[in-house]
């Protein structure tokens, strides 16, 4: 069969010619033997090389191709573009008087990519076209002279210093209104003789409670824990395509920091991801785009180099898992989550020297991408040992973080006195069907701080 070799870029340039000034158009020509064919070559520049008596270096216009190549025994993959690598911000809006105040996590950019400034994106159509402002490089910003009563769509976009578009988070809505009118003073007094006839109303404050609804992506069916200042507040269940909605009310006005996390089909536990809220009197505060990041764990604590090491985690289905191996020369590793979000990577360990070494991922869909996750250690040696189960958390680590401290004692206080449900019977630690003083005791005997 006749093979074919494919060169992407179809490369133009022009050359001054010395003598005559006149420029000069060369371009890609097609190469053709009986067996192969060579589609737009690398074109040298002609601007020198290096020799010896066992290689020649060339300097040439080159592009990468965007795509991956593999074979049965390697993976080529051409440059940053095939990972994705800046982390879509979380976003909160909340509706004031003809306009809307938002703020946003900071986007984390990794090999080498930085953002420098952020631009926040209004449009009264849901999905946009979206009309862009400066928001500089700070993580709040605020859109003025809308209307009241009309709902409001907006994005955050992550610039780097070149001023291109690196990252965009998800949609997050917001309907202006107009503040309520101060209520009418009471009627003057008649009085006695002497006295002034009125009398002094009291001052207006601002009054009424605030909402916050958050949501965004876990795993197909898992529990998603919602803490308020490390004090749990309430959990919810994924749906099958990972989407969660949470709503408080009744919120007192304040600044909060508001965590989440979410726990896989095999009992990992994400990390905390974790954002900085200001809730005001009387309005509702929609956050959107958490995408919670993917677990992850290993079949070996141990691996016999050149062995094969399984990497294998949960996140949301059908998303592209890009895999992080600490080595002397980084890994990075590409698989794909499944229809419920499992998703899995053999690793041949080869090229890893012996000794200690750690591996994270994080994940990419529909535009957006998670934070880094939790980060697994294992060992490349001279025999395989097989990864123990997670043994049971330890008495008084309710969230399975290997730390008896004050995030086991907010979920706890959660449970307090309320009627126990599953998630509820991890803070019942001597298993009588209720949470008490006795299991603060206990957890107060086996705290790590």
């Amino acid at each position: 069969m006749r093979r074919i070799i494919l060169g992407r870029a179809v490369l133009l340039m022009s050359l001054a010619a010395l003598v005559f000034n006149t420029p000069y158009i060369t371009h890609a020509v097609d190469l053709s033997s009986p067996s192969y064919q060579v589609l737009a070559p690398v074109i040298s520049t002609g601007g020198g090389y290096a020799t010896s008596t066992s290689f020649s270096l060339l300097g040439v216009i080159s592009e990468f191709s965007h795509d991956l190549s593999s074979s049965a025994s390697f993976n080529l993959i051409p440059g940053f573009a095939a990972f994705p690598f800046v982390s879509t911000p979380v976003v909160s809006v909340t509706a004031g008087n003809a306009s809307a105040s938002l703020s946003w996590t900071a986007a984390i950019g990794v090999l080498g990519v930085s953002v420098s400034s952020y631009d926040i994106g209004e449009s009264s159509t849901p999905g946009g076209p979206y009309s862009f402002s400066s928001a500089a490089s700070g993580l709040s910003g605020s859109v003025s002279s809308l209307t009241n009563g009309t709902a409001y769509y907006f994005v955050v976009r992550a610039l780097d210093s070149y001023s291109i578009v690196v990252a965009t988070s998800s949609e997050v809505s917001a309907t202006p209104v107009a503040p309520s009118p101060p209520p009418p003073p009471p009627p003057a007094g008649g009085g006695n003789s002497g006295s002034s006839g009125g009398s002094v109303s009291p001052p207006v404050t601002s009054s009424g409670t605030a909402t916050v609804n958050f949501s965004g992506r876990a795993y197909p069916r898992s529990t998603i824990t919602l803490l308020k200042d490390a004090q749990v507040m309430t959990s919810t269940v994924a749906d099958a395509n990972a989407a969660f909605q949470i709503s408080l009310s009744n919120m007192s006005g304040g600044n909060y920091i508001f965590s989440v996390y979410s726990e896989d089909s095999a009992g990992n536990r994400s990390s905390l991801l974790s954002f900085p809220v200001s809730l005001t009197a009387g309005a509702t505060t929609n956050i959107g785009g958490i995408f919670i990041s993917p677990t992850i764990n290993v079949d070996k604590s141990q691996v016999k180099q050149g062995d094969t090491l399984t990497i294998f985690g949960q996140s949301s289905p059908q998303s592209s898992i890009t895999i992080t191996v600490n080595s002397n020369t980084e890994l990075f590793l590409q698989a794909k989550s499944d229809a419920i979000g499992a998703y899995l990577y053999n690793l041949d360990t080869s090229p890893l020297e012996m000794g200690s070494h750690t591996t994270k991922s994080k994940a990419a869909v529909a535009g957006e991408i998670s934070d880094f996750g939790q980060t697994v250690a294992f060992t490349v040696g001279t025999q395989n040992i097989i990864k123990k189960a997670t043994p049971a958390c330890g008495i008084g680590d309710i969230n399975c973080d290997g730390h008896v401290n004050l995030i086991d004692f907010s979920i706890m206080a959660y449970w307090y006195q309320r009627t126990l449900t599953t998630a509820g019977t991890k803070a019942d630690l001597n298993h009588d069907n209720k949470v008490n003083l006795i299991d603060f005791s206990i957890l107060a005997s086996h705290w790590t701080g």
